[in-house]
Order: C-alpha cells, then structure tokens, then sequence
C-alpha cells in the first residue's frame, strides 16, 4: 500500500495537486482513492491496511448506497418472515426519514461523525426523540445486515451508542420524562369510575386489559384454550398484528402467564356463556377475527372514559389508548398493599408485563416504586445502630 502525490495543470493554468492511496483489496484487486490532503489519506491508508488483513475491506466503487442497502435490509424482513406490520414499519422508516437525509450516502462514507450528524439533523427537522431513537434504530438494523453481505465493514451507529456513557443515557431518559400518576397513567379513582362505566359488550375486554396489562395486540389474539378458569390464570402465548395475522409475541418474554382476579374470571365467563364460546378467539368479531385496536378504541375505550367522567377540558377522553391501562396496571403491581396495590418486586413486575429486561421495567416504571428509607425507618435504623 503506497501513498503518492499527484500533480496537474488545469485548462486555466491552475496548478492542482492531490494524494493517491494505491493498493490492493483482500480479493487481489488493485484500487486507487484520491484525497485532497495526505492528511486524510495517510488516515484512510492506516484504516485500510487493517481492513484488508482482516478481510473485511469494502472499496466505494463496491459499496452501495444507503438507500440500496435499506431496499436489501426489508427484503432480509420480507424472506425472514417479519411480520407485516414491521416490514412496512422499516418501509416508512426507510422512505420518510433515512432516503430524504442520507440515502445517496455510499456505506463505505457513513463514518461515525456522519451516523451522529444524521442523528442531529432529525432532531432539527422535527423528529420527536422517540422517533429519532426508532430511526437511527432502524439505520444500526440496515448496517448490520450490509455487514452480513459484506457490503460494509463497521456499524457506526451501534459503535456511537457504545461509546455514550452513563451520564448521557440518563439525560435521554430524563428528556422522555416520566409517567405521572393522572397525566399518562389513570389514577385509582379513574379506573374505579371506568370500571362502573363500561358497557355489557365492552367490559370483558376492558377489565381484562386493566388487571392483566396485556398489549392489545395479546389482547385481541387471546384464545380461549389460554383461559385456565381452574388456576385463575391466562397464558399469553400469541398476538394478533394490525392487520389482523396472528403471530407469535414479539419476544420470547411476552411468553408468559398473568394470574388474575376473580373479577376478570367471572367477566370472561359471562362473556363466555353470553357468545357461546364457539369461536377460538375470546374477543372475536361476529366472523371471527380478531377485532381491530381502532375499534377497541373508538367503540370500547373513549366511550367509556367519556361515561366516567375521564375527560379533558374540551370533552374529550383523558386516556385514548389502550397502553394507558398497560401503564395502570404496571403501577398497580408496583404500589404498596396499604395503597391498594400488590407491592410486587421489580423482577415480578418485569415478568408480569412481558418486559425483555429489568432494565426496561426499571426505565419506565423505576420511579413508581416505593422508597424504605422514610423517615421513620431512618430514625430506627439510626437508633439500633447506635445503641
């Protein structure tokens, strides 16, 4: 691998002069890159004789776009088997945010600094920090899978996750803000009033939805086989998609079973006896499929909250989506019993909501728990200590 200066005199007498990196790829072809300054090619020369002794050296002219390797990236969903509603996820992903920024992009040019200032310009062009997460989720799943075809040779968005210390992540998180008690999540008095509200063919689901916290897509993919009546329990085992396909959940700990009170088990058995039970989905529709979310919402949820009381200033539902009585139930797990909650370990709580990790209970709920170092336990602490 040599490094050599270039000369030229251009039609306007200009005298020009730039560095050429001339070397040959691990497949034995020979390959030049021009820099502008031996500075840079002095770096790219250090960086590529390393990537070709591992093998793993990827050219510009044999690189691809960003926009080609997202197009290669949904077909890998697409022959895996993804389900469909995540295939079109990675779609708009890919149309709306990642081709309009960075698309003509080659992979072999998305370096760190260029991962972390497509980062910065969703921000300034009004993406919500959620969806910059999802997004740059997204582009970390694209370079993943270009390495995979040896199409690229690193992953600079993971690499820039990586390298974020403690510090950062926790100012991200304190960006999101956390769940209050009557803001994002119903306060026990709400739910009591819903409860009270919820019409005969929409209690069933309802209730399950609030002592169970089951996602509604589990919801409405529950079959009557996962209904154990005897242990007062029900088993999550599948889940229908926006479209209505059933699937298995999403990861292996959305696996998992819910015990229940008595009072979902009598709603599921009144349901039960009342449709007959002859479908194998418990919230079927009359043909039954699975309902969709936007009627569980427009026809079961907003109704109710509206009935309740459980309204804005304008009239309108407090709570709109389904996840409200997801986070609902995750407090009630968490609150003391004194509080009329089950005072449950954060491991339980993890387990119960179908979490992949503690550290995503903890994230989001870490805050609900309730501290042991009041002031009463201080003073007796204090007091045995030193006597």
């Amino acid at each position: 691998m040599s490094i050599r200066k270039r000369t030229w005199t251009t039609a306007a007498g200009e005298d020009r002069a730039a560095w050429v990196v001339d070397y040959v790829d691990q497949g034995g072809k020979r390959r030049l890159k021009t820099f502008a300054r031996k500075k840079e090619a002095d770096a790219f020369s250090a960086t590529a004789k390393v990537e070709v002794r591992e093998g793993v050296h990827v050219a510009d002219s044999a690189s691809v776009t960003v926009a080609k390797a997202g197009l290669l990236w949904i077909a890998s969903g697409e022959n895996h088997g993804l389900e469909r509603s995540t295939v079109n996820q990675r779609k708009r992903h890919l149309e709306l945010h990642i081709k309009p920024l960075i698309g003509e992009m080659l992979l072999s040019k998305l370096t760190g600094p260029a991962a972390r200032e497509f980062e910065d310009q969703l921000r300034r062009e009004g993406r919500s920090p959620a969806m910059t997460k999802k997004v740059l989720t997204s582009l970390g799943s694209i370079l993943a899978d270009a390495n995979e075809r040896g199409l690229a040779t690193r992953n600079p968005v993971r690499d820039m996750r990586g390298s974020r210390n403690g510090r950062e992540r926790r100012a991200e998180r304190r960006q999101k803000g956390r769940l209050e008690i009557g803001v994002d999540i119903p306060a026990r008095d709400e739910i009591k009033a819903l409860v009270a509200a919820l019409e005969p063919n929409w209690r069933p689901l309802i209730i399950t939805a609030v002592f169970t916290g089951m996602r509604s897509s589990e919801i409405r993919g529950l079959r009557w086989q996962d209904v154990d009546f005897k242990k007062a329990e029900i088993n999550v085992r599948q889940r229908a998609d926006e479209f209505g396909e059933i699937g298995r959940p999403k990861s292996e700990a959305g696996v998992r079973s819910i015990p229940v009170p008595p009072l979902v088990i009598n709603a599921l058995k009144e349901h039960r006896l009342k449709t007959g039970g002859n479908a194998s989905l418990v919230f079927a529709n009359p043909d039954g499929n699975p309902r969709s979310h936007t009627n569980i919402i427009n026809k079961g949820l907003v109704p109710a909250m509206k009935r309740a009381g459980v309204v804005v200033s304008d009239g309108k539902a407090k709570y709109s989506g389904m996840h409200s009585l997801r986070h609902f139930y995750a407090s009630w797990l968490i609150n003391r019993k004194e509080d009329g909650g089950l005072g449950l370990p954060a491991k339980v709580v993890q387990e119960r909501l179908g979490h992949a990790s503690i550290v995503m209970t903890m994230d989001v709920y870490g805050h609900l728990f309730p501290r042991t170092d009041d002031g009463d336990e201080l003073a007796n602490a204090a007091t045995a200590l030193l006597t």
